[in-house]
């Protein structure tokens, strides 16, 4: 397990840059005068640029080995971190996660040098140990974030900062990764995107097709709910990047205790059908909280100075106007710890769903088609989880701004109480809730 080392030290590196910026990105948007839309389309323009750059990455590493495909997903993650540092309109924060998402295939990338080297006997310890730096970088990256962006009170320093780790894990890889894909093993390979032909095959056999499409309904609605959570706080709560990041750091670590601790037991014990049903219960229910969360500032919340510290990050700060800020932000006067423990309490059932969900579904994916078909079905399952992401930023970003900002997290909960009770019915007949 020594060539996994370098693998973990990049996926860990990585994620932590990921992370560092993730919390913070509603504000660089709110900064250059978005609404909830922009921001829901600056947020889906990583997951919109990845349907095309993972597959494409992914069959190129294959055709030309790891390590060069590493190589240049890392260096164009640098770049888009740096870009987005320097940004001075909106457009080019759109640009710069769009460039990351088309280039920056990294995690793949590592994900399939892991399957290099590993083989049934051991894969599941080194997916374990990959899984392990993705949950650490979750967690370690918001606390990073909120120690760069106080002590420099400027977007910039988030984002150079992940470029910093960006460049990192290319001195990782440029001087402890060793090529896990030899020539002789290396060929054309089909894409990993969603193939029309291979999506309706899999939608034929009523079983699979089904997991599949509750994969995309359920990520669909929680994608919503995450990638505006950062938005929804500042409008609710006054939080800045500082209280955001916090609560990413407390959902990570639920997430990897989860993860790491209770989702093996609980398979064993009550099995994937069981596992499934109570992530959808579970998310509906914290969805459904979070919506309900009272419109009550955190007790030193001051709305003068969250809104002088938003246009202090504004590019053109002279011309800047509080008035100009599209964002609406909490009053004065009504500030308490209310709203705060209430969207906590939510975060939690919300935060264990999440971490139940996507593993539980891929594993009755994979116990439902043959060994041979592994590859192909749990790539479809990953390119629908990246369409999921791509739309639902969007849509989700278009009802906070028409409807209010508990909207779309109040709608998801109730599709996704739907989604649980169709899946009973349909886990029910198809035996998939009998006891292992």
């Amino acid at each position: 397990m020594r060539r996994v080392i370098p693998i973990f030290l990049m996926v860990f590196v990585d994620m932590l840059g990921l992370t560092v910026v993730l919390p913070l990105l509603h504000l660089y948007a709110a900064v250059h005068g978005a609404g909830p839309l922009e921001v829901g389309l600056v947020l889906a323009a990583f997951p919109l640029a990845q349907l095309i750059g993972v597959p494409m990455m992914g069959a190129l590493s294959d055709r030309y080995g790891r390590r060069p495909l590493l190589l240049i997903s890392q260096v164009t993650t640098c770049i888009s971190f740096i870009m987005l540092g320097l940004a001075n309109s909106l457009a080019l924060i759109i640009v710069s996660r769009l460039f990351d998402g088309l280039f920056g295939a990294n995690i793949a990338t590592a994900q399939a040098a892991l399957s290099d080297i590993t083989d049934a006997s051991n894969r599941a310890r080194g997916l374990g140990i990959t899984g392990a730096a993705f949950g650490l970088g979750f967690i370690f990256g918001p606390a990073i974030a909120i120690l760069s962006f106080e002590l420099s009170d400027s977007l910039a320093a988030p984002a150079f900062t992940a470029a910093l780790y960006s460049f990192l894990s290319i001195l990782i890889t440029t001087y402890m990764f060793k090529e896990t894909h030899p020539p002789e093993r290396r060929r054309g390979a089909a894409s990993s995107g969603i193939n029309p032909v291979t999506l309706f095959r899999y939608l034929a056999r009523p079983f699979v097709g089904f997991l599949l499409l509750l994969m995309f309904a359920q990520q669909f609605i929680f994608f919503g709910f995450e990638s505006l959570l950062g938005l929804f706080t500042l409008t609710r709560l006054g939080f800045l990047g500082a209280g955001n990041a916090a609560l990413f750091l407390f959902v990570g670590i639920i997430l990897v205790i989860v993860q790491m601790r209770a989702i093996g037991p609980w398979s064993s014990r009550f099995g994937e059908g069981r596992l499934v049903m109570a992530a959808l219960f579970l998310l509906a229910l914290g969805l459904l909280l979070a919506g309900a969360t009272p419109e009550q500032p955190h007790p030193f919340y001051v709305r003068e100075l969250v809104a002088r510290d938003l246009v202090a990050q504004a590019p053109t700060r002279t011309q800047a106007l509080i008035g100009d800020l599209r964002v609406q932000l909490p009053a004065n006067g009504n500030n308490g710890s209310a709203g705060l423990l209430w969207l906590a309490l939510a975060l939690v059932p919300i935060s264990v769903g999440a971490a139940l969900i996507r593993p539980a579904l891929n594993s009755l994916i994979t116990q439902s088609v043959g060994e041979s078909e592994y590859g192909s079905a749990l790539g479809l399952s990953s390119a629908l989880v990246s369409a999921a992401n791509a739309g639902a930023p969007i849509l989700a970003g278009l009802a906070f701004q028409v409807f209010g900002a508990g909207m779309p997290f109040i709608s998801g909960g109730l599709l996704m109480g739907v989604l649980c009770i169709l899946s009973a019915g349909f886990l029910r007949r198809s035996n998939a809730l009998d006891s292992e």
